[in-house]
């Protein structure tokens, strides 16, 4: 375990890694999309993953030499098995549906979280919470428009993501204030690449060098991605980082429309941003009335 020194608030250079994060969040958005189907979803997440295990051997001693409980171990099990899931219908949903559709509804995964922190945590859903949490599905209607549009296999596997992805930061709130962020995302790794090899190894293809080349990309992109955004959260509140989370969607719809010529849904859009505006306020409020901040911005609950 380790204690963290006050560092002071430097909002502007918080700002900054923020930007860098969003950025680097989505190159791995990109990389993904561009590998699409080539190999299944479950061995391109493992894959991902037991690459970026090379990222993670300077932590290799530290978590070998930690004595953990029954109860940690069980805590790290659990949140790396949920991710697990999380990244495989991340996967699965990026090779289906357009890059700004996935943007907009991971920014969902927060409001499960408030709901989740209500209901196990014993965090006080007062009023101000309900109506974000009713907004945010607002938004999530607007993005689906069921009885408008078609709800494919990748829309119900993104909603399936952020709801998983939600659980695997609860259950991360516990480790956090017990071991330095370092080892919660060594162990994060080490358990889902784990609970990813026998999901992979029932779909196993023999992959190209061009599609582990991809995946190595996309490894270190997402490694750098954490560590930046470490950065921005160390140096500014997040009261200040949430907001930047909003240009990954207008590089998402940038990118889905210049690159991979996906059409500019304005439902899609409009939808995301409200979502994104009731996170937002929420954590604003929280923040405001000075309580523990729950609500993390769509960034950290990216794989």
């Amino acid at each position: 375990m380790h204690t963290r020194e006050a560092i002071e608030p430097r909002p502007v250079l918080g700002v900054f890694w923020m930007v860098v994060t969003g950025v680097l969040f989505v190159g791995v958005t990109a990389l993904v999309k561009y590998l699409g189907t080539d190999i299944p979803a479950a061995q391109a997440a493992f894959l991902r993953y037991a690459i970026g295990l090379v990222f993670m051997a300077p932590l290799l001693r530290p978590i070998v030499e930690m004595r953990l409980t029954t109860r940690q171990w069980g805590l790290f099990a659990l949140r790396g098995l949920a991710h697990a899931v999380g990244v495989v219908l991340w996967f699965f949903a990026m090779a289906r549906i357009p890059i700004a559709d996935v943007t907009a509804m991971n920014y969902m995964s927060p409001i499960y979280i408030t709901l989740g922190a209500a209901l196990f945590l014993g965090e006080r859903l007062a009023l101000r919470r309900i109506t974000a949490v009713i907004v945010a599905l607002l938004g999530a209607l607007i993005i689906l428009r069921p009885g408008f549009r078609e709800i494919g296999p990748g829309h119900l596997a993104m909603l399936g993501t952020a709801f998983v992805f939600g659980v695997s930061y609860l259950v991360t709130k516990p480790l956090s204030e017990e071991f330095s962020a370092g080892i919660v995302v060594g162990m994060l790794s080490f358990w889902v690449t784990l609970g990813l090899a026998p999901m992979a190894a029932v779909v196993w293809e023999p992959p190209g060098w061009h599609a582990i080349a991809v995946l190595a990309a996309v490894a270190a992109l997402a490694t750098a991605g954490h560590y930046t955004m470490t950065l921005a959260f160390s140096v500014a509140p997040v009261t200040v980082t949430q907001p930047v989370t909003f240009l990954q969607l207008v590089w998402a719809v940038a990118l889905g429309a210049l690159v991979f010529g996906e059409a500019v849904d304005p439902w899609v859009v409009a939808g995301g941003l409200v979502i994104l505006g009731s996170v937002t306020f929420i954590t604003w409020r929280e923040a405001v009335l000075k309580r523990r901040v729950i609500t993390p911005p769509p960034a950290a609950t990216r794989l």
